[in-house]
């Protein structure tokens, strides 16, 4: 009776656990809208035109912002906070068909790699010789993140290792959603990348291999970018997958525009903000000097080949297109649209790693010959959850 009494009080805590951590995520995006509405309003701010031709004044300001030295100077006011690590994961979780419960579980559990990860006694076959390694998000950890195309990607004969990046307290820059357990990938991205740099590194040299692919969600794009093309990734990543990542910035449905074209006018507002939502948050938003120098003289390295999915319900990383590079000398990229040949397939940002369209596309990019078709499924936004592997 006691055992049975337990599952209810455990179901009870995880859900908690999720609840808290969803309303914080909730209360760090509402600190950054006000924030921008009040410096707005503080600027004499009118009324816009129509969505469109405000759209296009907000790019302008942003262009004119982005070539003047003195408004990057103020980006930032928690610039002075900084640290952070990375961390391997401990044991193993279950597999997950829904991003809801991973979380749920990610919440009791957040350091366990997702099934079928992180075997460093993994030694790549000659059909598979390239080991996958997965970048997770912001907010988010490898657990959650890969809890469903993990060990698919494992059964289908590759090794595959991932760590949580970017853990960062509060005091350190991290933001108010660093707090909670299993809220990484909040530190700086230059940072996180130093630390991918360096898990790469002991992934070629456990198993042997010289290259390996690298399937990112989110942030994970452009910080994995950010190691190819800085921090001497390049030779070493055969392919890039990246999943919503804001790789030319977001939005976040103009909120994020917004209060970086008050900054370009004077106006610390992503500052303050920063204090809330992190370094690497604040980071993504368009036009941040993260971005600039990131994407500046071209979006690819020589050698490296892209596929980049984007979904068109993807409320964080918006407008979704934005998540599409433009191929460079040398490198080769596959932009897509989830959406295209699959119109019930309706997952967001945190719900595209658990659809099974997604898992299908990651599978034919690494190995087009065994899994040449891409599956179509119903994926419900928000929730996800329509098949299992």
């Amino acid at each position: 009776m006691v055992i049975h009494d337990a599952l209810p009080r455990m179901s009870l805590d995880m859900n908690r656990h999720a609840r808290r951590r969803l309303l914080t995520m909730a209360i760090a995006a509402a600190g950054v809208f006000v924030l921008a509405i009040s410096a707005a309003t503080g600027a004499g701010a009118a009324p816009g035109p129509a969505d469109g031709d405000q759209q296009q004044q907000l790019a302008e300001i942003i262009t004119r912002g982005s070539s003047n030295p003195a408004a990057h100077a103020i980006a930032g006011a928690s610039s002075g906070l900084s640290g952070g690590t990375s961390t391997d994961t401990v044991g193993f979780g279950p597999s997950q068909t829904a991003f809801l419960s991973a979380m749920n579980y990610g919440a009791l559990h957040p350091d366990v790699a997702p099934p079928g990860a992180d075997d460093w006694k993994c030694r790549p076959g000659a059909a598979h010789p390239e080991p996958v390694v997965l970048v997770h998000g912001t907010w988010e950890n490898a657990y959650e993140n890969f809890a469903y195309v993990s060990q698919p990607i494992r059964d289908a004969g590759y090794c595959v290792f991932t760590f949580n990046y970017g853990r960062s307290t509060p005091d350190q820059g991290g933001g108010v959603g660093a707090i909670l357990p299993g809220t990484y990938g909040t530190g700086y991205i230059q940072d996180s990348s130093k630390q991918l740099a360096r898990f790469t590194d002991r992934v070629l040299a456990a198993t042997g291999a010289h290259k390996v692919n690298i399937v990112a969600h989110s942030q994970g794009g452009p910080m994995s970018r950010w190691y190819m093309k800085f921090d001497g990734g390049a030779p070493k990543v055969d392919h890039l997958m990246t999943f919503g990542a804001t790789n030319h910035g977001t939005t976040l449905d103009g909120i994020g525009s917004l209060g970086r074209a008050v900054q370009n006018f004077g106006i610390d507002t992503l500052g303050p903000s920063e204090i809330y939502v992190g370094h690497a948050a604040a980071q993504q938003t368009v036009g941040s000097d993260f971005l600039e120098q990131l994407n500046a003289g071209g979006d690819t390295v020589p050698g490296v080949q892209y596929t980049v999915v984007g979904s068109r319900y993807d409320e964080v990383s918006t407008p979704y297109d934005s998540t599409f590079l433009r191929p460079g000398p040398g490198a080769r990229v596959d932009n897509i649209t989830l959406q295209d040949g699959c119109g019930q397939d309706m997952s967001d940002h945190l719900t595209l790693m658990y659809s099974p369209r997604v898992l299908s596309i990651i599978l034919h990019t690494l190995a087009p010959g065994r899994s040449p078709n891409l599956t179509c499924a119903f994926n419900p936004w928000l929730v996800g959850g329509s098949g299992k592997p």
